[in-house]
């Protein structure tokens, strides 16, 4: 058995290559596109975000560029009601709002980040092309209006046309969960500069993703950076947790603690935008069949001046003053942890 002095340059040998790999390669556990570990000086930080943020910047101009003249599209160009324009976009909406749940799942359990954010922007470009479509070619839209005579829009001009919309709700629920999560993740949270720029980048994302030059969607820009990232393996699903907050809600129901209802709240917050666009399409029909029974013109008829909008103005102010006391009910009952 040799001697502590012998074995000494081998234990320093041993820690200086312990240090040096510290070094070189990250610690939190990400890895290349073909899953080795990743050097420092090679991958991840700002070099690989420019990518990520400018497809990001162009899901979100092609987002705000439908949402904004959708209901135009609608009303004149297929020819729709008022109400019925403005039931088919928040209906829409809350669907882009609700398919992200799809997408953080597919992330976090199954599929990683990555490639998550790949195979629904291929959704997401699909689903433009076929909307250009849908409005370029004669045979796929409706006939313009001649006087007061507007041809109504065929079955299979709606079905090419809102098949291409809910592509994109269904693509945009892969990239908006996971694009400033994949952005941090290039970004080790061992290493103490590398923690400081990933809350940099948190903090900036939206603001620089929004300043980045008009890119063509789904371009090289995303994949041509695929070399430079760093990835986190997926951790399970999102799910099971979920269900557990749920359960544990239902079962402190009678407690006098806060805890029952604090739990509940926190699980409600991912479902609540989707939810209220769909609350905001089942309003209009039913305000649109309560006021147009016996052959009135209702509140929201084609021809607005006709109708009573200020009485469903009124009624919208009304519900969010109701929201705003169920808020401040469950506000009420919440009470933040002393942290040390």
């Amino acid at each position: 058995m040799g001697s502590v002095d012998e074995e000494r340059p081998f234990l320093e040998a041993g820690l200086a290559d312990q240090a040096e790999s510290s070094v070189l390669y990250t610690g939190d556990g990400s890895v290349d596109f073909h899953g080795n570990p990743v050097l420092k000086q090679n991958t991840g930080n700002w070099k690989a975000c420019p990518f990520i943020l400018g497809n990001e910047c162009c899901e979100r101009l092609a987002y705000y560029g439908i949402a904004t003249n959708l209901v135009s599209y609608l009303t004149k160009k297929l020819h729709q009601g008022n109400v019925s324009a403005a039931r088919n976009v928040t209906t829409w909406q809350g669907t882009c709002y609700l398919t992200p749940l799809i997408g953080a799942v597919l992330a976090d359990a199954y599929w990683g980040r990555y490639w998550t954010i790949a195979a629904f922007s291929t959704i997401y470009f699909i689903g433009m092309c076929t909307l250009t479509l849908s409005a370029s070619i004669p045979a796929l839209k409706p006939a313009e209006c001649v006087g007061n005579i507007c041809p109504a829009a065929t079955p299979a001009e709606y079905a090419v046309f809102f098949f291409g919309l809910y592509l994109i709700a269904l693509g945009a629920g892969g990239i908006k969960p996971c694009v400033s999560s994949f952005g941090a993740d290039q970004f080790d949270d061992t290493d103490p500069k590398e923690r400081v720029k990933k809350g940099t980048m948190l903090d900036g994302v939206l603001d620089l993703a929004f300043q980045l030059c008009l890119w063509v969607l789904l371009s090289e820009v995303f994949f041509s950076g695929t070399p430079l990232y760093r990835f986190q393996r997926p951790g399970g699903s999102p799910i099971t947790r979920m269900c557990q907050v749920a359960v544990a809600a239902f079962r402190k129901r009678h407690l006098k603690s806060p805890d029952a209802m604090r739990s509940l709240c926190s699980a409600l917050p991912l479902l609540t935008t989707a939810l209220g666009s769909y609350l905001s399409s089942f309003i209009l029909t039913v305000v649109t069949y309560l006021t147009t029974k016996g052959g009135q013109v209702g509140w929201i008829p084609d021809n607005l001046n006709k109708g009573h909008l200020d009485y469903f103005f009124w009624l919208l102010a009304s519900l969010s003053l109701l929201n705003l006391l169920v808020y401040t009910v469950c506000a009420s009952k919440y009470k933040q942890k002393k942290t040390s």
